[in-house]
């Protein structure tokens, strides 16, 4: 009987000999978790952050899967969106062939691979060996061995020696040179860079900001808690003030939002600091007049509206909720549940809205937008979104402009809110309406963000990570006056 390996054993030589016994690759579940959420913001255009928590909380229920292994595949999956654009230069440097022609899985698991090797201090060894083993499990041994070639040749140099290699020079394209160092496409460099203004330093502080891993703050909702009360169950291990709002509390690194009780019965809530100033400055706008119905028209998923039910609850007034997706107008309902004063939630076209004109005495319109102001914390944003995208986003945002300065009755006050500061959807929009409707004018936001600095020279808002620590928040304030 012949021993020889037959030619369908994996492993044997071309001379007949016997070759390397296959080895069954091992499995990496915090990599293996990592590539599925990759591939899931690739497929299926999801977002990382409602995709990685529940992935996680079904591996921590498996045995060996841990602490250590959660922190590994949340660091990989935000650290490699973040750059991905960058990384997707040093990998071009280092094949034959357009990156366009490279299977999007495989792609993945380079730029993984990649952020092991030049964004973490995972031993060059061990990043390279644990990816080929992440191929191999996922992309099968012939991909895995163009894996392997590719990382070695990204294992030469460090970030900084690529960048150098792969960014056009900044003197001869500004542009480009930021887009390609700090991982942005090259359209959102130019638009961040026109509504901020300035020279080189602030951009580059701005992009940085961008790719840092945000904060996760808290509100503490007005009637329901305090936040010195959540100060006080956080722990000053895990917890620290606001640096803006008195309702919000940051958690520093390793808090969990859902490990808290006072997050669990909703008295407290996940909420940026910028929104939560938002809502506070139109809270706080003076009127003239009463001062009893509120109205928040483009509510979900129902943060600034939980914010705005309980200061208005505190007063005696009433906060109406609409929000156009009933799914989202139900996340509403639920942020709002436990309000200590009245509340309506309803499912409602702000375009087409169900109430009388100059019915409110103060309406909140946060519109719909390209959300470019939040990249740090959905940085798949950025390759998502197109320029065009604005075409579509700009006559909407006018549209619920018109429709909140015509629900606002005469003395009372508009908030006009987006989390982008493209120029395009924050001054355009409110200059073009402002022109078409008459009988309203700007008032000045920035004393109502008292202590807030760096407001520019108003009477709009436009708050920066870079400046503030919060996501770039628009705000614009409008009285009507006939």
């Amino acid at each position: 009987m012949n021993d020889q390996p037959t030619s369908s054993n994996r492993g044997a030589g071309t001379s007949g000999k016997p070759g390397k016994p296959h080895r069954r690759p091992k499995k990496d579940p915090a990599r293996i978790l990592a590539f599925e959420v990759l591939r899931a913001v690739d497929e299926r255009d999801a977002y990382a952050n409602l995709v990685l928590p529940p992935l996680l909380k079904k591996a921590r229920a498996k045995e060996g899967f841990d602490g250590r292994d959660a922190a590994l595949a949340t660091e990989l999956v935000y650290g490699t969106l973040r750059l991905q654009g960058t990384y997707d230069a040093i990998v071009a440097a280092c094949i034959d062939r357009p990156l366009r022609e490279v299977d999007p899985p495989v792609l993945d698991v380079l730029n993984l691979g990649v952020h092991q090797l030049l964004g973490t201090r995972i031993p060059t060894h061990a990043a390279v060996s644990a990816s080929v083993e992440l191929a191999r499990v996922v992309l099968g041994d012939g991909r895995a061995k163009f894996v392997n070639a590719v990382l070695r040749k990204v294992s030469q140099h460090d970030l900084d020696a690529w960048l150098e290699r792969v960014a056009p020079p900044y003197d001869e394209d500004p542009e480009d040179h930021l887009a390609v160092v700090h991982s942005h496409p090259r359209w959102v460099v130019s638009a961040l860079w026109d509504s901020l203004g300035g020279g080189r330093a602030g951009i580059e502080d701005l992009l940085e900001a961008d790719n840092e891993r945000p904060e996760v703050t808290l509100v503490a909702r007005p009637g329901r808690t305090t936040a010195e009360a959540v100060l006080a169950e956080v722990g000053e291990d895990s917890g620290l003030p606001g640096r803006w709002s008195r309702y919000a509390v940051r958690l520093t690194e390793g808090g969990e939002p859902g490990a808290f009780d006072v997050v669990r019965t909703g008295r407290a809530g996940v909420q940026d600091e910028g929104s939560q100033l938002v809502a506070l400055a139109l809270a706080n706008a003076p009127v003239e007049g009463s001062d009893s119905k509120w109205l928040d028209g483009c509510a979900g998923p129902g943060g600034k509206a939980a914010m705005l039910a309980g200061l208005a609850a505190e007063r005696g007034a009433v906060l109406l909720a609409s929000e156009k997706q009933p799914h989202r107008a139900g996340l509403v309902g639920k942020a709002l549940a436990g309000n200590p004063g009245p509340y309506q939630v309803i499912a409602a076209d702000g375009t087409r809205p169900p109430w009388r004109s100059g019915t409110f005495d103060r309406v909140l319109m946060d519109v719909p937008c390209t959300g470019l102001g939040a990249l740090r914390r959905r940085p798949e944003a950025r390759w998502r979104r197109r320029p065009e995208d604005l075409d579509g986003f700009g006559p909407l945002q006018r549209s619920l402009l018109r429709t909140a300065l015509d629900s606002v009755r005469v003395g009372g006050v508009v908030g006009y809110a987006t989390c982008s500061p493209h120029l395009a959807e924050t001054r355009a929009v409110v200059d073009d309406v402002l022109k078409s409707v008459g009988g309203a004018e700007l008032i000045d936001a920035r004393p109502l963000m008292e202590g807030v600095p760096a407001l520019g020279d108003g009477p709009d808002v436009q708050l920066w990570p870079h400046l503030h620590g919060t996501d770039a928040m628009y705000l614009a304030l409008i009285r009507r006056t006939a």
